[in-house]
């Protein structure tokens, strides 16, 4: 008979009743709250009908949230595929056997990590402005996506660092025993692996991505954060206006969250039959003559 191990012991019924008068207690609070807000906002005129029925004008739309959103996700699409470019290769290497590639990996992540993405994307800009590199309309942009893919991909090499350190011994020894070197077990067992296990500790980091691109607003780069303070100072419903790019940002967040999980979900899909999980044969075998 199998056995499961748990953490705490199942709640009883004091410690139910117990946990519901909190829970009912807690959304009292939060329901106060709310309703405090809206009071107060209520009292500034900001839920008045006016206010709102100009965000979903067509001028509103197409001259400021759409080129906004836009330029929103286009800065968060790089970063993402150089975040996970950067965080695989600096994470493979901080793994190598090479002690000198494995200090100057450690030594590039743990910067990058410790360093604000703000004051990244302040100090890129003022170089690129300083050294004229190429047209200056794209400095913003660039600092923008160079921080986020820097920071970002720090903290993705140090999961997948992680995630082959979690996998089990049993792995690495598997692949040199059939021959393999520890940078080919790396490559082509270990890795895969792990990248799958850390899909969801990665699909975080890259909500993270989307949302810091909003820190591009500091800059002038004119994504869905700014455009939102645009609309809310022309139109004069400032409030309103942060809401809906509240709303725009979740919605963008979930979507990224959907995709990932659909992928994760093709990934843990791949070798599975009706009967179950079909081992890859071993290097000189074959899937019909398992003997061979």
């Amino acid at each position: 008979m199998s056995t499961q191990n748990v953490l705490f012991d199942a709640p009883g019924p004091k410690a139910r009743a117990r946990h519901l008068v909190l829970t009912v207690v807690g959304g009292l609070i939060v329901a106060g709250i709310a309703a405090a807000v809206l009071w107060k906002f209520n009292e500034q005129g900001q839920l008045e009908g006016p206010m709102w029925r100009s965000l979903f004008t067509a001028d509103v739309w197409t001259q400021y949230l759409l080129p906004g959103l836009w330029a929103t996700i286009k800065a968060a699409a790089i970063s993402i595929v150089g975040a996970m470019i950067f965080g695989i290769i600096f994470g493979t290497g901080r793994l190598s056997h090479v002690a000198p590639i494995r200090w100057f990996c450690g030594v590039v992540v743990e910067f990058f990590r410790a360093v604000p993405v703000l004051l990244m994307m302040y100090f890129l800009f003022s170089w690129f402005a300083v050294q004229a590199f190429f047209d200056a309309q794209y400095y913003p942009i660039a600092a923008t996506v160079i921080a986020l893919t820097l920071y970002n991909g720090s903290v993705i090499a140090e999961l997948v660092r992680s995630g082959v350190f979690g996998l089990p011994k049993g792995q690495r020894e598997a692949g040199l025993s059939v021959g393999l070197t520890r940078s080919q077990s790396l490559r082509s067992i270990e890795l895969p692996q792990a990248l799958t296990a850390m899909l969801p500790a990665l699909v975080s980091q890259l909500v993270v991505v989307l949302k810091d691109s909003a820190l591009g607003s500091a800059l002038p780069y004119i994504e869905l954060l700014s455009q939102v303070k645009n609309v809310g100072t022309a139109y004069g419903n400032v409030i309103p206006a942060y809401i809906l790019g509240a709303a725009l940002f979740i919605l963008l967040n979930y979507a990224l969250t959907f995709i990932a999980g659909r992928i994760e979900r093709r990934i843990n899909k791949r070798g599975k039959t009706a009967g179950g999980t079909v081992a890859a044969p071993l290097p000189g075998t074959t899937a019909e003559d398992p003997t061979t």
